[in-house]
């Protein structure tokens, strides 16, 4: 049985830094996830993928991000159950809980903070004949290394972020780089479309709007592929590439999570945003696993989501104690080892 103050279900950026808020607070955590690696979407996906939005970080790469928080959180020595889904929680007369995995491993622990993400997903594919012949033989869902597609020529599709992001950071990778998207419109962030199309008008990325992959072509590899474009659907053009990256989006689920009483809306998990509690005390979801009004799916609200969790969290374990918050600043960081980042001393200089 692994004993812990905070059991965390999901190691990915957000489950992370809730580890570092709560060794602020001298509570111990474990965490779970179902990847054998920490990180979540972040290092199984796309680890070389530019993050934009991180505050203090004009670019960080996805990986690098997890392991600055793998480093942030190292004085505070957390445990890790990975290549482990989180399968049941029990809870018990005195209101603590007992998960366990699909391995059979036991979790004891007075609160549970489910940062779990997406959920288990799958990649949405297109509705192409040969599809799977060609899978890891020219195509892909995910972009892991950028460096495959160095002197390539990459086609992919889609209409929102990553599809925009990716044709961006390729741009300067591949020989050739083509985005199709159905629609003239996309669904990403109005940055990347104007980047995009720049990168158009300065013929380092092929654009192909509205149109859709309709075929697939090669013997034992990916050697072509079918556009229709639907202004023009009588004719299709073929287009010999390298590679073939559809990006669609992820179906998430919930999992067995879904089945632990928790209130479901969507495919997410309702809290209060007081502290970002569920309809069951004690237990917390933070991270793009929750849902609330004004919600955004973003890393950095997963962080001040995971910083008021730990304070309530600190609470309802210490409910007789009074908890005076100090600035890191102020007071530094001091690990469960007894060693202490201190923060910098004051100069006080007299005027004469």
């Amino acid at each position: 049985m692994i004993k812990t103050d905070i059991l965390i279900i999901g190691a990915g950026p957000t489950g992370l830094f809730a580890v570092f808020e709560a060794g602020l607070l001298q509570l111990k955590c474990h965490l779970i996830d179902a990847l054998p690696q920490a990180g979540g979407q972040c290092s199984e996906i796309y680890p070389k993928k530019p993050i934009y939005d991180i505050p203090g970080f004009p670019e960080v790469l996805a990986g690098d991000l997890v392991n600055n928080l793998m480093e942030q959180i190292k004085p505070f020595e957390p445990g890790f159950t990975l290549g482990e889904r989180a399968q049941t929680i029990e809870k018990l007369e005195d209101g603590t809980f007992i998960v366990t995995t699909n391995k059979g491993t036991k979790h004891h622990a007075p609160i549970v903070a489910i940062a779990g993400g997406l959920g288990s997903f799958e990649p949405r594919k297109p509705l192409l004949e040969n599809l799977k012949k060609y899978e890891d033989n020219g195509v892909a869902y995910i972009i892991k290394d950028p460096e495959v597609y160095r002197d390539k020529r990459v086609v992919i599709a889609g209409g929102g972020d990553s599809a925009l992001d990716w044709s961006i950071f390729l741009a300067d990778v591949a020989s050739e780089v083509t985005l199709v998207h159905r629609r003239n419109e996309f669904r990403g962030a109005l940055d990347s479309v104007e980047k995009v199309q720049q990168l158009k008008n300065e013929g380092k990325v092929n654009l192909i709007t509205p149109a859709e992959i309709t075929g697939l072509i090669g013997e034992d590899k990916l050697e072509a592929v079918t556009i229709r474009k639907t202004t023009d659907p009588s004719e299709d053009v073929t287009l010999e590439v390298d590679n073939f990256v559809p990006l669609f989006g992820l179906s998430p689920k919930l999992g067995p999570i879904a089945d632990w009483g928790l209130e479901i809306e969507r495919n997410a998990i309702k809290v209060d945003t007081f502290d970002y509690q569920t309809n069951v005390p004690g237990i917390y979801a933070i991270g793009d696993v929750n849902t609330y009004p004004g919600k955004l799916k973003l890393i950095l609200c997963g962080f001040h989501e995971a910083t008021l969790m730990c304070q309530s969290a600190y609470q309802r374990i210490y409910p007789d104690k009074k908890y005076v918050m100090k600035y890191t600043t102020v007071g530094g960081v001091t690990g469960f080892d007894g060693s202490k980042k201190e923060a910098p001393k004051a100069v006080v200089k007299s005027i004469n």
